[in-house]
């Protein structure tokens, strides 16, 4: 196993994470989306007084080995928040993507789908980058930006008036804000915390997660292999390595996620294929429960929710963080222009202008994942005919593929102006 990469980070400003006490917005959970939301709201709005509360320990985003699909429009944002620079180089470019429907036994995949992995004038649809790299990108601006990050603590209560928002943390701190963000994933404690009820479908699938190394290079290439049992997809990283998204029944894979090493290689070798050489798992591998969860409500009195504390999808389409860094720049700008015209951005009226502007493309994306799910996570012959022949016809239109790969991109639909690459 490769040694994880160290990211020297500044050290942080101590007497600020434990002396200051209110603010005007803190947001629960140090992930990306989270992060992002921060960085977006200091940067245009330098005089808003910001904390993110992380309950994880100090340095436990180091071991994350998993890496993330980052769309065009998700990198524009990066990039305007002045993090692309410094993730550009650990970035793999996805040039190309292929769509197979076969069964795992099959000697040959016939290729029904290929997308061109370009947008306008030549820029990657997506990019793969290492979790730790984006991670760490945005805990610099976090710091540079004199962003308040309090590590190893997490909200345990919080209370609401007409005035503000009443935090207590697990360490027994008491923070006071205008306005409290959840963004701590999908088992969001703040969003119980909040009363927000969520509807949710267990898809009685686990999605495995792990990195590989093959002997070939993969020229930059996506792949994704419907197969009986859910989708399989290999997706490139930098050097000659590939990260695996490998969708099972939940028995099945907590059964593959702990058999020995060899087993677990020679199941993977089956739907991997040698087209690329010998493979190698690097690193550790993990079964993550996979359903649709969609929160009713994005926002309350003081409280809005974004990331997977407002909604989980099924990776078939690669979204679900990208669909994340969309909610930080909604958030982002509603409030930014909030405070710019003298509102309360802690009050209902600003909020809902956020759920409004989100809680549609979130409910078409679970949906459109879902169905996608349920099509081709089986194997009845006259769906698979009708499926094979919908993809054939898709491949066979320029303009719909062109339309698709938009979509992939996170360039259709009104964008909020970060994904747009211009600042708030």
């Amino acid at each position: 196993m490769a040694p994880s990469p160290t990211i020297d980070l500044p050290e942080p400003n101590m007497s600020d994470a434990t002396t200051r006490t209110s603010f005007d917005l803190v947001i629960g959970g140090g992930n990306y989306v989270g992060l992002a939301t921060a960085v977006a709201i200091k940067q245009a709005r330098p005089s808003l007084e910001i904390a993110v509360v992380d309950a994880a320990p100090a340095g436990v985003w180091e071991k994350d080995g998993r890496a993330s699909a980052i769309a065009a429009a998700a990198r524009r944002m990066l990039d305007t928040l002045g993090c692309w620079d410094e993730l550009v180089g650990e970035a793999q470019p996805i040039n190309e993507m292929i769509i197979t429907d076969s069964r795992t036994a099959d000697p040959v995949r016939p290729v029904f789908l290929t997308f061109d992995g370009t947008v306008g004038a030549g820029e990657p649809f997506a990019h793969m980058i290492a979790n730790v790299h984006m991670n760490g990108a945005l805990r610099r601006r976090v710091d540079e930006l004199g962003i308040v990050l309090i590590e190893g603590a997490g909200v345990s209560g919080f209370e609401r008036d007409t005035a503000g928002v009443t935090i207590t943390l697990s360490d027994g701190r008491t923070l006071t804000s205008r306005l409290l963000v959840a963004a701590d994933g999908g088992r969001s404690k703040l969003r119980d915390l909040a009363g927000i009820k969520v509807n949710r479908w267990d898809y009685g699938q686990s999605g495995i997660v792990c990195t590989v190394k093959h002997e070939r290079p993969h020229e930059g290439r996506a792949e994704e292999h419907f197969l009986p049992a859910g989708p399989f997809a290999t997706l490139p990283l930098t050097g000659n390595r590939s990260s695996i998204v490998w969708t099972e029944r939940t028995e099945d894979a907590n059964r593959l996620v702990a058999e020995d090493d060899l087993i677990f290689e020679l199941e993977l070798e089956r739907r991997f294929g040698l087209k690329l050489g010998e493979i190698r798992v690097e690193g550790p591998r993990k079964a993550w429960p996979l359903g649709l969860t969609l929160a009713r409500d994005f926002v309350g009195h003081r409280f809005a929710l974004a990331g997977d504390a407002a909604h989980g999808i099924h990776p078939i389409s690669g979204q679900g963080l990208n669909l994340g860094f969309k909610d930080a720049a909604a958030l982002a700008q509603v409030i930014v222009e909030a405070d710019r015209m003298g509102r309360d951005i802690g009050m209902l009226d600003v909020l809902e202008t956020y759920q409004r502007w989100r809680r549609f493309d979130t409910l078409q994306m679970g949906i459109t994942t879902d169905v996608l799910n349920r099509l081709f996570s089986n194997d009845i012959a006259p769906i698979r005919a009708i499926r094979d022949l919908g993809l054939g016809l898709v491949d066979r239109m320029p303009r719909l593929k062109d339309f698709f790969i938009g979509q992939a991109a996170g360039m259709a639909g009104p964008s909020p102006k970060l994904l747009q690459g211009q600042p708030i």
